[in-house]
């Protein structure tokens, strides 16, 4: 059973060029899976250069996704507990926690073949239907963006504002707020 709530997400890539950092909002639809992700941010880099993919969830958690050419994506999630309770955090902290994804999308089929929507989490503890536990807080790779400026420890003192904290320290704050 779904709780009719909706979930808003806020998606932006920020590619390096040779010009500094280009800034621009995304769509998620046909994201399934981190190589999904991973692809979209190939797509948007210059000369396989760095880009990132920021994910947030309104007032719940923040993900960044580093890739840089065909080397494997880098993560970190702001909290993994509240991360692990939507459909593209689960994506995020499953790649973390090497929790089997097809096994969480068999649990939501029902016999019929039907989706049952996205897994229910108990807002008493930090288990997901199925009875895993997620870590709560920070999860990931929090040095992804150490040589960009930000340190471990500033990137895990992010907090509502993260985007806009990061684009200002790669210094494209103004085209960022220009398309978001």
């Amino acid at each position: 059973m779904t709780s009719g709530r909706v979930t808003v997400y806020f998606a932006a890539l920020l590619a390096r060029t040779e010009d500094g950092w280009e800034a621009s909002d995304t769509d998620l639809d046909n994201v399934e899976t981190l190589a999904d992700l991973a692809d979209l941010a190939r797509e948007a880099a210059v000369d396989e250069d760095t880009v990132l993919v920021y994910i947030e969830q309104e007032e719940a958690w923040f993900g960044l996704v580093r890739v840089d050419g065909e080397d494997d994506p880098r993560i970190y999630v702001s909290d993994a507990a509240a991360a692990a309770r939507s459909s593209y955090g689960a994506m995020l902290t499953d790649e973390l926690t090497d929790r089997d994804a097809e096994a969480d999308l068999d649990r939501l089929v029902d016999l019929d073949g039907t989706e049952d929507g996205e897994p229910e989490l108990d807002d008493d503890d930090d288990t997901d239907a199925s009875g895993e536990a997620v870590p709560p807080g920070p999860l990931g790779d929090a040095e992804l963006v150490a040589d960009l400026g930000i340190s471990a420890k500033e990137l895990r003192a992010l907090g509502e504002d993260a985007l806009s904290e990061i684009a200002d320290a790669l210094g494209c704050g103004e085209v960022l707020e220009a398309v978001r």
